[in-house]
């Protein structure tokens, strides 16, 4: 008796509302997981009563839909219509109608659907559906949020340096390649002595597995000497001591007969003078560096590789000579999954590792030195667990480079990956 109280409070609770339910696919045959945000206007049913406007949203994971509502196939126009928006990876991605009758089975997505929307919102290919254009004072809080959004100027233009005047609007710095953009939004010569690098130099000295002591061309400035030995990092402190130019080997690491033992820094052209002469007292004018874009990257719970952050470097920021830096940190919540995560150079991966379960964290930095024929980058990277990864890569010249920063997990679930900072800076050439 107890067993037939209860089906027949489920069965009342239930009165009124049709099943949808379904399993989405994307074109690639991989199962759809996003958000569902279904809207409709108000109207009379049967059994149920008026149903007010309103939106719900429904997720779907790993291609499951399941959804109820309340059939409004014989409402009167335009409230015969769900209108129902599809969100993947952080955007809409379409959006079309349905028209739900009374069923006492599930119906499927393809036996409710009545019409896709356009982009403009206009009604698509479908048998019976209709399209509503939606004002926008209709929708709450949304005049004024667009009120907030930065406006072009007509002063607006693209590949340079974005600057606010004093009416809120957005223009163009004006200037020429090299110079700096001041806090005024005016533009002039960059001031100060930036760092001068110096990559791939071999150090003086015999490479005899007895000698301990090898000398730079130059002082490096702070931390900034990289020294490698046959292309693996080498740790100051513990495979080498550094004073002023002055390199000491302990006997563990002294470098063997065949070895190769390459040095990247930077110097003060204010105290070095010219590189390979530091004898000159002649101080070198180099513009200081430009930030080409900072900022923190979003996060992803995507089993596929997703855009989390980046920017792009315009034609006039790739001139010969000029170097660009990228410095990146992702962190990985949780345990259940691994994760994969790449650095992109325009259309050339520089950058592609997999963190396990274990990995909170991976950082890294690439230095690209532009040529007439393209960009020579340096990168590295290491994780909480893996290990650094030393790594030279050749790319193509390119008009101008689209730097992207991409992560995904390897079993999409409870996990995440966010992209904590990223900061690409520019250093011009003099």
């Amino acid at each position: 008796m107890l067993s037939l109280v209860a089906l027949c409070g489920l069965a009342w609770s239930q009165t009124g509302l049709t099943t949808i339910q379904d399993t989405l696919f994307k074109a690639d045959g991989t199962r759809f997981t996003g958000t569902l945000t279904i809207q409709w206007s108000t109207f009379d049913a049967a059994n149920v009563g008026t149903i007010v406007q309103q939106s719900k949203n429904v997720t779907v994971i790993n291609g499951n839909l399941y959804v109820q509502l309340v059939p409004n196939a014989g409402a009167p126009p335009p409230a015969n219509i769900y209108t129902v928006f599809y969100q993947s990876g952080g955007s809409q991605q379409f959006s079309e109608t349905w028209t739900v009758s009374p069923s006492a089975t599930p119906l499927t997505v393809s036996e409710v659907r009545t019409g896709t929307l356009s982009v403009t919102g206009t009604s698509g290919t479908g048998s019976n559906g209709t399209v509503t254009p939606i004002p926008e004072s209709s929708v709450a809080g949304l005049v004024d949020d667009l009120n907030q959004r930065p406006m072009k100027g007509v002063a607006f233009g693209t590949s340079g340096v974005a600057i606010v005047d004093q009416n809120g609007a957005l223009q163009t710095a004006v200037g020429q390649v090299g110079q700096c953009v001041l806090v005024d939004g005016t533009t002039g010569p960059c001031g100060g002595n930036a760092p001068t690098f110096v990559d791939a130099e071999t150090p003086g000295g015999i490479v005899d597995g007895v000698n301990t002591t090898f000398t730079l061309a130059n002082v490096p400035t702070g931390s900034s000497l990289m020294l490698f030995r046959n292309g693996l990092y080498m740790t100051a402190g513990f495979d080498y001591t550094l004073t002023g130019s002055i390199l000491t080997f302990p006997s563990a690491s002294i470098p063997q007969p065949l070895d190769t033992v390459t040095a990247s820094y930077r110097i003060n052209p204010a105290v070095a003078g010219v590189i390979g002469s530091p004898m000159l007292t002649q101080v070198i004018p180099v513009a200081a560096a430009q930030v080409v874009c900072s900022a923190s990257g979003s996060t992803t719970a995507a089993g596929s590789s997703t855009s989390l952050g980046g920017c792009d470097v315009p034609a006039g920021g790739l001139q010969p000579g000029d170097r660009i830096e990228i410095r990146f940190t992702f962190a990985h919540t949780g345990t259940a999954s691994g994760f994969d995560l790449r650095v992109n150079w325009g259309s050339t991966a520089i950058l592609s590792r997999h963190g396990g379960t274990q990995d909170t964290a991976v950082v890294g930095h690439a230095d690209a030195a532009i040529t007439t024929t393209g960009a020579q980058l340096s990168v590295e990277s290491w994780g909480t667990v893996l290990t650094l990864l030393p790594a030279i890569v050749n790319s193509p010249l390119q008009s101008a480079v689209q730097i992207g920063l991409l992560a995904g997990l390897s079993n999409p679930g409870s996990d995440s990956v966010t992209l904590s900072n990223y900061t690409v800076l520019r250093y011009p050439s003099h």
